[in-house]
């Protein structure tokens, strides 16, 4: 049977825009038809793959979200000694690999660019510059039918693809299903956003000019408790890995850390945002998941919104639970005011999902 790690995060945010909508607000959405503020499920994803616990804990096993891995190609080939059209085309050939090249800009005539974001893993990247090497050395590049099979891989070492899944449109078939989902994240009472409207004064201005500020503006934020959820399917996450267990259990617990620790960074110098989770609930089980949104589908009231949410969520589980048994053959729960368990519990809690622990 599949083993699921869920988590569930109480998180509370200060005045803040960590995640804006396409007018500069804090992002919104209507929960149980009351207004509630938003962080998307891609923001968060975002900022768990920059997040210190990724970029440092996973070093060498993250790949590369872009568009200019043919430019990087070219570029490699030019420095090996190529000529520029030569190294063009053989860039454009293997790049291609990764989706379809965009048409060259006038500005750039030599720069190839992907008409799509590729999410390329480092064997991926490194396979792709020894097969460049063999071209310059004189080597036959591969059909295009064998290319990809020369390239890209189903399942290697690169922990947020194998966690967060892709999609190649020219090559289907490597695909990779992600492992793990990240639900949009939202406040678990009533909130709206706030403008905030400010001005700037110029050092420069003296008391005899004009008074007044020299610059003005308008600014948006808001705050509230955020309810965000996460499932992993543990399973999944190994054979992405190629079956690597302790490579899987350093993700699972980087995946906890960085959950716990990061957050979107919009407008974060003005704002110095940077919550840390104060209520996570963890469970290891092999129960169809299931989220706890209902527990706020009617908005929580009173003077604590934090731990009038801890209740509603606690309730909503043991409701769960004795409709439909138990979701979790494992619960463990860190809270901060309660002063109940730890992070670093909570890491080696979800690496023990995996039945093992790594080196």
């Amino acid at each position: 049977m599949t083993t699921f790690l869920q988590l569930h995060l109480l998180t509370a945010y200060p005045p803040s825009n960590p995640n804006r909508d396409d007018q500069g607000r804090p992002k919104q959405a209507t929960v149980g038809g009351a207004p509630r503020l938003r962080l998307s499920s891609q923001s968060i994803k975002r900022a768990v793959r920059v997040s210190p616990p990724f970029q440092q804990g996973l070093a060498g096993h993250m790949g590369q979200r872009t568009k200019l891995m043919g430019d990087m190609l070219r570029k490699h080939l030019i420095e090996r000694g190529a000529d520029a059209e030569t190294a063009r085309k053989k860039a454009e050939e293997i790049g291609k690999v990764f989706g379809k090249i965009e048409a060259a800009d006038k500005k750039r005539p030599d720069a190839l660019q992907g008409t799509t974001l590729a999410f390329i893993s480092p064997d991926e990247r490194a396979f792709a510059l020894e097969l460049a090497d063999k071209a310059f050395a004189g080597e036959a590049l591969p059909t295009e039918k064998d290319l990809a099979k020369t390239v890209l891989r189903t399942a290697d070492g690169a922990v947020d693809i194998a966690m967060f899944g892709r999609m190649l449109a020219d090559n289907p078939g490597f695909n990779r299903e992600a492992a793990v989902q990240i639900s949009h994240a939202i406040t678990t009472h009533r909130a709206q956003s706030e403008d905030d409207y400010f001005t700037a004064v110029d050092d420069l201005k003296t008391r005899n000019d004009d008074s007044g500020g020299a610059h003005l503006g308008e600014h948006s934020f808001g705050s509230g408790v955020y309810y965000l959820y996460a499932c992993v399917n543990c399973d999944l996450l190994v054979a992405n890995l190629a079956g690597d267990r302790a490579l899987a259990a350093r993700g699972l617990r980087a995946l906890v850390q960085a959950m716990a620790t990061a957050t979107p960074s919009g407008k974060q110098n003005s704002h110095a945002h940077r919550p840390r989770a104060g209520h996570i609930r963890a469970e290891i089980g092999s129960a169809a998941p299931r989220d706890l949104t209902g527990a706020f589908f009617s908005p929580v009231k009173g003077e604590d919104l934090l731990e009038a949410s801890v209740t509603a969520l606690t309730e909503m589980a043991g409701a769960i639970d004795d409709a439909y048994g138990p979701a979790a053959d494992r619960v463990q729960i860190m809270d901060v005011r309660a002063r109940q368990g730890t992070l670093a519990g909570l890491e080696e809690f979800a690496a023990s999902a995996l039945g093992q622990q790594d080196d």
